[in-house]
Formats: C-alpha cells, sequence, structure tokens
C-alpha cells in the first residue's frame, strides 16, 4: 500500500511538472508576440525568433512541451503577422510549413536533448558508483581480519551504496549474514544464489544476486536489493570477493603459524623429556647391569633382572627417537650421509630385534642385500626399526612380514610388508602425525604415535618419502623411498 502511494505521488509530480513547464512555454510566446506586435517586427524575424523559442523549450523541458509551443507559435505567427493580420488563415500552407518546421526542430532537439541529459545522467551514475566502490574497498582495508568477515561487510555496503537490505554467504565459515529488511521467504537468498551458481536480477522488487567469485573458485554469494547500477553490483561483489578471500588467506596464515609455533613446543617438550628420562635410566641399567655381574642371585632374580635391564635398554631406545625427532624440527639435522648397504642396516636392525625376544616371521628378500643407498647410517636404521617393530605389533600372529628393496632409476625404494588390521583410507596419511593413532587401533594395541612421525622427518630430511597402502586382501605395506647418488637435492617421489 504504502509503495503504491509513493507511485501515484511521483506521477502526480511529474504531471504537474509539465505542466508547469507547458505554462512557461506559453508566457514566453506571449511575452515574444507582445513585442513584436508592439515593435512591429518583420515577419521573417519574428517567425526566427519563435524558432529559436522552439529549440530553448526542446532543449529545455522536451519534445511535448516544444509541440505545444510549436502550435502556440504558428497561432501567433498567422493571426498577429502574417497578412491580412488579426485574422486566422487557416488554408494557408505557410503555416503548415512552419508548423512542419517547428515540429522537425522540437523533435531533432528534443531527441538530442533527451540523449545528453541521459548520458549525463549514466554518467553521474557510474562517478557515484565508482566514488562508493573506491570508499568501499578503502574501508574493506580496516576490516578486523580476526572476526567473521560477513557481519561486517554488510554493514559497510549497506551504509556506503545506501541499499534497503544486503544479504551475503560465506562458503568458507558456512553462514549468511542479513542486514536491512529481507522477508521471511528471502532469508536464504544468497546461500541458493551460490547453490545456482549463477546470478540474476529482479527489477520490480529492485534486487540483485552474485555469485562471488576470486581466483581459487567461487567464495560466496551477494544479494543486494536498493537502487543501483548494474556494472557497480559487479563491481561491489569483485570487491566482497576480493575482501572475503583476504580474510581466508589471513586465516590460513594464522593457522600455519600456530601450527609451527606448536611444533616447536613440541620439539622442546620432546628433547627435554628425553633428556630427563635418559638420566634416570642410565642409573637402571647401571644397577641392573651390577646385579648380574655381581652374581649369588638366583634363578628368578637373574629373569627379573634381565627383564629390568630388558626395558630400560627399550625406553633408552625411545628416548633416542625422542631426541632425533626434536632435532629434526624445525629445520632438517644435518645428516651424515655415506654409502651404505643396505643388507647390513637390515641385519643390525634384525640382530637387536633378535636381542629383544626374536621373530622367525621376518623373511629378507635376497636382492634387498645387495643395495646400496647413500643416507644417514644412523637414521636409516631407524626407520627400518620403527617399520619392523609396526609390522611385528599390529601383523596377525603367525604370518609372515616380508622386507623388500629394489633399486630404480632415480630412488631406491624399501618396503616392510605384513598382514594385519587394514588401515582407513583417512587415516594413512594422519598416522605419520604426531601423537596421532588411528581410532579403531588406539585401544587395542599400546603406542605413542610418535614413531611414525618421527620416520616422516627422518625420510624428509634425506629428501625421501614415505606411505603406507593397506588392503584387506594384500595385507599392509609401508614404503621408504630415497633419491639416488650423494646429491639429495630433489626430494623422493612415488614410483
Amino acid at each position: 500500500m504504502t509503495n503504491r502511494l509513493v507511485a501515484g505521488c511521483v506521477r502526480l509530480a511529474r504531471k504537474l511538472l509539465v505542466l508547469w513547464q507547458c505554462l512557461i512555454a506559453s508566457a514566453a510566446v506571449g511575452l515574444m508576440t507582445f513585442y513584436g506586435v508592439a515593435f512591429q517586427v518583420h515577419l521573417p524575424i519574428i517567425s526566427f525568433l519563435y524558432l529559436l523559442l522552439v529549440v530553448a523549450v526542446a532543449a529545455l523541458f522536451g519534445f511535448w512541451q516544444a509541440s505545444m509551443t510549436s502550435i502556440l507559435a504558428v497561432g501567433c505567427l498567422d493571426y498577429y503577422f502574417t497578412p491580412p493580420i488579426f485574422t486566422f488563415n487557416v488554408n494557408d500552407p505557410q503555416d503548415f510549413v512552419a508548423l512542419g518546421a517547428f515540429e522537425v526542430t522540437a523533435l531533432v532537439i528534443g531527441r538530442l536533448s533527451a540523449r545528453e541529459l541521459r548520458k549525463a545522467r549514466e554518467a553521474a551514475v557510474y562517478r557515484a558508483g565508482l566514488e562508493q566502490l573506491y570508499e568501499l574497498s578503502r574501508n574493506a582495508l580496516l576490516l578486523d581480519l580476526r572476526l567473521p568477515p560477513g557481519p561486517q561487510l554488510t554493514v559497510l555496503i549497506q551504509r556506503i551504496f545506501t541499499l534497503r537490505a544486503v544479504a551475503l554467504f560465506d562458503l568458507n565459515l558456512g553462514r549468511q549474514d542479513r542486514a536491512g529488511d529481507w522477508r521471511e521467504w528471502e532469508s536464504d537468498l544468497a546461500r541458493e544464489c551460490y547453490l545456482r551458481g549463477t546470478g540474476e536480477d529482479d527489477p520490480p522488487t529492485q534486487t540483485a544476486q552474485r555469485v562471488l567469485r576470486s581466483g581459487h573458485g567461487a567464495v560466496g554469494a551477494l544479494a543486494v536489493r536498493g537502487v543501483l547500477s548494474p556494472l557497480a553490483i559487479d563491481g561491489l561483489a569483485a570487491l566482497a570477493a576480493i575482501a572475503m578471500e583476504r580474510c581466508q588467506a589471513y586465516e590460513k596464515e594464522e593457522r600455519a603459524e600456530t601450527a609451527v609455533e606448536r611444533e616447536h613446543l613440541r620439539g622442546a617438550v620432546l628433547d627435554a623429556l628425553a633428556h630427563e628420562i635418559k638420566t634416570p635410566l642410565t642409573a637402571v641399567q647401571t644397577a641392573s647391569a651390577g646385579l648380574m655381574e655381581l652374581g649369588g642371585l638366583t634363578a628368578p632374580q637373574s629373569e627379573l633382572a634381565s627383564l629390568i635391564d630388558d626395558g630400560a635398554a627399550r625406553l633408552n631406545e625411545l628416548c633416542t627417537r625422542l631426541l632425533k625427532a626434536a632435532r629434526l624440527e624445525p629445520k632438517p639435522a644435518a645428516l651424515k650421509t655415506a654409502d651404505v648397504m643396505i643388507g647390513d642396516v637390515f641385519s643390525e636392525v634384525m640382530r637387536d630385534a633378535a636381542n629383544e625376544n626374536g621373530d622367525p616371521r621376518i623373511q629378507i628378500a635376497p636382492e634387498a642385500g645387495a643395495l646400496s643407498v647413500c643416507a644417514d647410517r644412523g637414521l636409516l636404521a631407524m626407520i627400518l626399526a620403527q617399520f619392523i617393530d609396526n609390522a611385528r605389533k599390529y601383523s596377525t600372529p603367525g604370518t609372515p612380514i616380508g622386507i623388500a628393496a629394489r633399486e630404480g632409476r632415480a630412488e631406491t625404494l624399501i618396503s616392510v610388508h605384513n598382514f594385519g588390521p587394514v588401515i582407513p583410507i583417512e587415516d594413512r596419511e594422519r598416522i605419520f602425525e604426531r601423537f596421532y593413532r588411528s581410532p579403531s587401533l588406539k585401544d587395542s594395541i599400546a603406542g605413542t604415535g610418535i614413531g611414525l612421525s618421527v620416520v616422516r622427518k627422518a625420510a624428509e630430511a634425506h629428501r625421501g618419502h614415505v606411505w603406507v597402502i593397506s588392503d584387506e586382501r594384500e595385507g599392509t605395506t609401508f614404503f621408504l623411498s630415497l633419491p639416488n647418488g650423494p646429491d639429495q637435492s630433489k626430494p623422493g617421489r612415488k614410483p
């Protein structure tokens, strides 16, 4: 009801304005006629003056007002200046020629004037839109990047462009923010625009929708209601997309910095913890070794002392891994690389495993013993020991554990295979993160979630790569790839 009333008032105001302009033009014709009669102006001169008046009315007011002026001017010209004067010569062809000339002039001038006025209005709208876009770009730089961009942008856009309503959908946060007067059924207008993938305009309601796109694809959608040119709407959508992408970039950068700081802290904690544990472990190992050297122990006592010594050795190995993990971060440690025979490293690892409790299930492929690789012997032994230890813990009892190695053109591939629980796809990358353990196995098998993270850091220090494949029928295989040759400048890759 209110909108119809406003529209009716606008139409009435326009009609009154036209009427007022017609009265002004009529008064000008009357005034010109009065002075022409008073000063006895000749017919050619007064005709030219009437023509100038028609041109002026057409340029100032428009064609219809100029047409009315033309009719009045021809009537006055015929009655007051064309002999016999003070008489209307209805059939005089000069009147029709004059009227035609005036009408053509009014039409041409009116069209030219209307076109120039339209261009002037468009230029003014374009200039105002550019000024508003510039103001928005300046204010967008002052957004608080720690807060969601949606609430800030909607209020900013509505204020700068004096819009009735604004809605913004943020894909990154999965939220829609609104400002202004939206109807209940329009609550998800921006979200629907994003899901639809295309923008649209609704002139009757003065509503425009645009998908916000950046260099990496769509980042959301924008819906606005108000008087706004299509060019300004497109520019507004581009600026909103840039502002949202900037907030997302800041968020990613902040997460990355937080992750780096967290890793630094974890490395420091691991280093301190390993050093603190090694001191009492040394005392325990010395005491247990001393008890066994003294002799005189009963069989149960000797067995208990041996268990203490084996447990202390196991804890000492774990502390060594923790120290190596801490030293591999935040940057790779200086490697002591040399040509290492893989078979010798396998034998060393197997000898240590046999000293602990032995495992006849472990089978080494014959071709593995003849290969060599340029690596840090200690770190390589630690990687293989961790792979073998994982295979022993997680494999099905009685099933074999296979160790193989083969040399390619650019890299050497080492693998450890076993049959056991399948590692879910979503965990095959995460198990190499520190302290992460697969939810399906962490409650059934003891562990710390540290070993594989150390393995990945050691492989990356060699410019190598580690990964796992797991299948119920084929089993689980852990892979280590190391680049061939002494120059390890190129990162390893999967074959």
